[in-house]
């Protein structure tokens, strides 16, 4: 198991350390880079992973299941007296995982192909309240109407899929190819621009991985818990949950916080030093 795990996260950190390398030598700009990348590669990737789905009104327990594990930390934040900036920094890395390019393979390994429809469905259930919950709580733009922010590419390509998918349109194949071809792009930019971002993080950022990991365990800890008393889930989906809800922060909260200047640096060194602990 130790050795599948390795096989996962050395390549992430690899990629890592090739951004870190480009950005100590290169000195790019990533900001434009990210920006792209939220804009095009991530809607691709939501898009085309949600119309390889197959929703079922059985899998409503798994989803219900996956929400409390979302949203559970980030309410604990709170109700310990997190708040304001503090609070949109901290919680994001708390509240969604990296339920995307560690867990799916992760599942995969764990408990074989029987469990890759349901690895997916939590993916996505992650990533779509991820864009609902940034619309309404990191934008610091004030006089926004909320409406606007749901005007993103990431959530239009999600409300799109989700169409597609209830009316049974099927897309044409050369099409869905192109665009899974974008979203392949997503993630190891993601880790590109992470890598160039540590560049700019002290040795505080190692305190402050430090304590998000550990964080992470306790409000994951509690948040399984509720799920194992009140979601009655089959005896797979409720061991894929203990791992689900143990994840470390997904690299998706760093561009957020770097689009929404939150904390960037901070947050940067919660994603990396979570998922170097994990």
């Amino acid at each position: 198991m130790l050795n599948q795990v390795v096989q996962i996260l050395l390549p992430v950190f690899l990629v890592v350390g090739i951004g870190f390398v480009v950005g100590k030598t290169l000195k790019t700009n990533f900001s434009p880079i990210n920006r792209l990348n939220m804009d095009i590669f991530v809607p691709a990737l939501i898009f085309t992973s949600l119309l390889s789905m197959k929703p079922s009104f059985s899998q409503l327990p798994l989803m219900t299941a996956a929400l409390i594990g979302i949203l559970l930390p980030g309410i604990l934040l709170f109700l310990v007296g997190i708040k304001g900036k503090q609070l949109k920094a901290w919680a994001p890395p708390q509240m969604f995982r990296n339920s995307g390019n560690l867990a799916i393979p992760l599942f995969g390994y764990a408990f074989g192909q029987s469990a890759s429809e349901s690895a997916v469905l939590l993916f996505v259930v992650s990533t779509v309240v991820h864009i609902v919950f940034v619309s309404l709580f990191l934008s610091n733009t004030p006089g926004v109407k909320i409406w606007r922010s749901f005007c993103t590419p990431i959530f239009l390509s999600a409300m799109l899929a989700v169409a597609l998918g209830l009316f049974n349109i099927e897309l044409y194949q050369p099409l869905f190819n192109g665009l899974s071809l974008m979203g392949q792009a997503a993630i190891p930019v993601m880790l590109i621009s992470l890598g160039s971002q540590m560049c700019g993080i002290k040795k505080s950022g190692l305190k402050i991985g430090i304590i998000c990991s550990l964080l992470s365990v306790a409000t994951g800890a509690v948040a399984f818990t509720v799920i194992y008393w009140l979601i009655p889930l089959e005896l797979q989906e409720m061991q894929m949950m203990v791992l689900f809800t143990m994840l470390p922060p997904a690299v998706m909260n760093y561009l957020f916080a770097e689009r929404y200047q939150i904390s960037p640096n901070k947050v940067a060194s919660m994603v990396l030093f979570g998922n170097l602990s994990s």
